[in-house]
């Protein structure tokens, strides 16, 4: 059995599994839950503290719509910038694991002797593993960065596509927890804004695990106790405010 694929099979699996594959589509669905669930949080919380502080329905909505496009545009921003320092890092250590292959080769190879050791290869198998491995110094290379440094790449247009992604879902997070006061007294909008809001973080946390591993009901439950816990939290804040203000 061949451990290791040549760089013509390595390009043909890639090619055969458009955008990165599995890779790519759980850093998508990573930067989503980070978006819609830090905007959904944040936002309910701030609404039900100023409701509870205000009752005013129209200081709500003002509260509300400026904080859903600040959030917004600072989590697309944060997302970016996070995802651009990331690559950069990772080219960085590309690099100087390069040179440290060109450079000082032997204790290399015995870092690859020791990480498959590790994994329980030993004897002829052990050797003919880091043989391999060492001959191609590109699967080298991919390998010490992977193995050694836990660094995956990034793709060029890794940080706008995150930016977007989660520009995008935080807008929406945010959005849900607002839409009752457009419709409904701000005393109904409160519990409706908090209900609608626990619906949706119980149905993402679901939709995580069904895609990923784990039970839907924990998963779900755990995403929407930590969303009541900030709501909770807002709410005290907006009772203590409320009276000192008064």
């Amino acid at each position: 059995m061949k451990l290791f694929k040549s760089k013509d099979e390595m390009k043909a699996r890639e090619e055969a599994e458009p955008l990165g594959g599995h890779k790519m589509y759980g850093s998508k669905l990573r930067d989503f839950i980070l978006g819609v669930q830090d905007g959904l949080v944040n936002v309910l919380g701030l609404l039900l503290g100023v409701a509870t502080a205000t009752m005013s329905t129209k200081t709500v909505l003002i509260a509300g719509l400026a904080a859903t496009f600040a959030e917004s545009l600072a989590m697309g921003a944060v997302a970016y910038t996070s995802t651009k320092a990331y690559r950069d890092f990772y080219h960085s250590e590309l690099e100087r694991e390069r040179m440290h292959i060109e450079q000082i080769p032997d204790h290399e190879r015995e870092e690859i002797h020791e990480m498959f050791a590790q994994k329980g290869f030993k004897g002829e198998e052990l050797e003919s593993i880091v043989q391999k491995i060492t001959s191609n110094k590109e699967v080298w290379l991919q390998i010490m960065m992977a193995e050694e440094l836990k660094l995956v790449p990034q793709d060029r247009d890794g940080p706008s596509r995150s930016a977007l992604i989660v520009g995008f879902s935080s807008l929406l997070g945010s959005i849900i927890p607002l839409v009752p006061y457009f419709f409904v007294a701000v005393e109904t909008a409160v519990w409706l804004s908090f209900a609608v809001s626990a619906i949706f973080l119980f149905a993402i946390g679901a939709y995580k695990a069904k895609l990923t591993i784990g039970s839907p009901w924990k998963s779900g439950i755990e995403m929407l106790l930590i969303g009541s816990a900030a709501a909770v939290a807002g709410y005290l804040i907006g009772l203590v405010l409320g009276a000192s203000i008064q």
